[in-house]
């Protein structure tokens, strides 16, 4: 799995960014918010979240890890894929998108294109306890420690074995919590008893 990619931008339009690493050019999916914070800059870390299915591969890319966090929340959400969060996060802020999910403001939320009453409701519903809990700040500060790869290992293997997403992201930081130097496995155990 790609976490980041940190080389040479050498293009960039307010969909696109193409990042040069290692002789390789890497054209990553981005929002507005990322295209305003990388508008200017030569040397980028840009985060990742890889796509992947049987007829496509493909690479959203992010300035920031927060960024990233909503987006990985956005689409942990039933009937929003990865265009429809894309499309919040160029619209919304992340801080916009986050107060908008915790103030249940349904309206500003459904002012997003493609996002209709339903999804909006389903959105607050199932984000609400997630965003409210700090899923931004604490979870990324947790998330940036040595126990990324960790996190990202367990969810893999979780969600491999069948378990949703969702489930396993809400049942791994507290387990982190509680043991900052649990290994994948211990990680993996710890979770099978939860869910």
């Amino acid at each position: 799995m790609i976490d980041y990619l940190k080389g040479e931008l050498v293009a960039l339009n307010p969909t696109e960014a193409v990042v040069e690493c290692g002789g390789i050019g890497y054209i990553c999916l981005i929002s507005l918010q990322t295209f305003e914070k990388l508008q200017g800059q030569h040397g980028v870390k840009v985060f990742i979240h890889h796509y992947l299915r049987e007829d496509e591969e493909l690479f959203y890319g992010f300035a920031t890890e927060d960024e990233r966090e909503i987006f990985r929340l956005l689409i942990s959400v039933s009937g929003v894929g990865c265009g429809s969060a894309r499309m919040m996060l160029s619209s919304l802020t992340t801080d916009e998108v986050r107060s908008a999910i915790i103030g249940e403001d349904i309206s500003k939320i459904k002012s997003v294109k493609g996002i209709g009453l339903k999804t909006a409701q389903r959105l607050v519903v199932d984000l609400r306890d997630r965003v409210a809990k700090g899923s931004s700040t604490d979870t990324t500060a947790l998330f940036q420690s040595e126990n990324n790869a960790v996190v990202d290992e367990a969810t893999t293997a979780l969600v491999m074995l069948g378990f949703s997403k969702a489930a396993v992201g809400k049942v791994i930081p507290g387990i982190l919590k509680a043991n900052p130097a649990a290994k994948v496995e211990d990680v993996i155990k710890a979770a099978l008893q939860k869910l």
